[in-house]
């Protein structure tokens, strides 16, 4: 069988060193309605405009005056960036860094206040079998929530660091992935990164890309970054489905990444 990638494409702030504090009550722990309903506000949609069309993906927000983090694929080459929230609002972003060796970004809302925050968690005590949510704008919709669990640790990801690899692919949510040292969804290009992914089989489509996977407790584990789809599926983006192999950033790389982004490191 034939395989493709898809990459997908109150005053509450959080820091780098979040404990994982459980942002649901202890009751409701591992409740799919109780972790959407907390987490949600905290997850936003990203279109981006680029040269050659436009980037749809999804975003987490992390400081109550609209820090977001998102992946770069999604914002790559972008010439402008819209963001809107879990409440209809929309807001004009601007990218205040980047660290495409991470496939990560950060993006800032103008004149935003009062949002509310997610929690970054520790990934370094996922484990498999672990349950999860995952919270995105698959297809552009807005707040999707689906649930799985953990499948694998430290699953190697391998994408193009040259935005114009990303950005060539067009907006429909077929950004170029290797894997097994193949390419999936175009050429990767010369200049690549590889990162450890968490693998889980919540369902994933294009559009989750710079969503949040969450732990049983509500806190961010991960942002989530590409989905496996069979090559049939993939041919366009709205018949690209999830077959239960989806992959995100551990949410630790991120936290390790923040004071980088926060100063504007752009590569």
């Amino acid at each position: 069988t034939a395989y493709g990638f898809q990459e997908l494409a109150g005053k509450n702030d959080v820091t780098a060193t979040g404990t994982g504090t459980p942002v649901v009550p202890a009751g409701k722990k591992g409740d799919v309605a109780a972790i959407a309903a907390a987490v949600s506000p905290s997850v936003v949609e990203i279109n981006a405009t680029l040269d050659n069309g436009s980037s749809t993906g999804s975003g987490v927000i992390i400081s109550s005056n609209g820090e977001i983090v998102t992946n770069n694929h999604v914002i790559a080459g972008a010439q402008s960036v819209k963001v809107r929230t879990s409440d209809g609002h929309s807001y004009t972003a601007d990218v205040v860094g980047t660290d495409s060796s991470k496939d990560l970004a950060l993006i800032k809302l103008q004149g935003a206040s009062g949002l509310r925050a997610a929690t970054l968690g520790d990934s370094s005590g996922v484990q498999v079998g672990d349950s999860v949510v995952a919270i995105g704008s698959p297809e552009g919709l807005t707040g999707t929530v689906t649930s799985g669990i953990v499948s694998a640790l430290d699953r190697d990801v391998t994408v193009p660091t040259d935005e114009s690899q990303a950005q060539g692919q067009g907006g429909d949510g077929s950004w170029p992935f290797q894997f097994g040292g193949r390419n999936f969804n175009g050429d990767t290009g010369s200049s690549t990164t590889t990162y450890k992914a968490i693998q889980t089989d919540a369902s994933l489509n294009p559009g989750n890309s710079g969503g949040a996977l969450i732990d049983a407790a509500g806190n961010i584990i991960g942002i989530n970054a590409a989905m496996y789809s069979s090559s049939q599926q993939a041919s366009s983006s709205s018949d690209a489905g999830s077959i239960g192999l989806g992959f995100a950033i551990p949410v630790n790389t991120v936290k390790s990444d923040l004071a980088k982004l926060r100063s504007g490191g752009r590569n």
